[in-house]
């Protein structure tokens, strides 16, 4: 059985909706799942984990989180390699420039994403909630 955690950050509830949907796609593709806020995971964490989702919304000029988000992003990045790795988030404005940076600096990383990203634009809708489903299974 494989181990997933979902790490995330949201001020609204929007991106934890969609981290709750990650979680449930992984859960039914038989993976052992864990919820994380971004807070309480970080580089010890990773060598746990055979796929990790990170989710962060927008803020800002469409930036990750900058108190607790990136600086954890930033610890972890460099020790992802050879994980699956899925990204997702919410936003309010703006068409999703900050998701798009985020995504390049995974890669140039040394990050190989599962899948694509996935967005929400506010509240995830049906879409948005099967496409994070399919993120979780992609990394179960």
């Amino acid at each position: 059985m494989s181990k997933v955690a979902v790490v995330y950050w949201s001020a609204t509830g929007n991106t934890e909706a969609m981290a709750d949907a990650v979680v449930e796609g992984a859960k039914k593709a038989g993976a052992e799942v864990s919820k994380l806020t971004s807070a309480e995971f970080g580089p010890a964490d990773v060598a746990g984990f055979d796929g990790i989702a990170f989710g962060c919304p927008a803020m800002g000029a469409e930036v990750l989180e900058e108190d607790e988000f990136q600086p954890m992003w930033d610890d972890v990045k460099g020790k992802l390699g050879g994980k699956k790795v899925g990204l997702f988030g919410s936003y309010g404005w703006g068409g999703g420039e900050w998701m798009n940076s985020w995504a390049d600096d995974a890669r140039m990383s040394g990050v190989a994403l599962a899948a694509d990203p996935v967005m929400a634009n506010e509240a995830p809708d049906d879409e948005a909630v099967a496409a994070c489903e399919a993120l979780g299974a992609a990394l179960a």
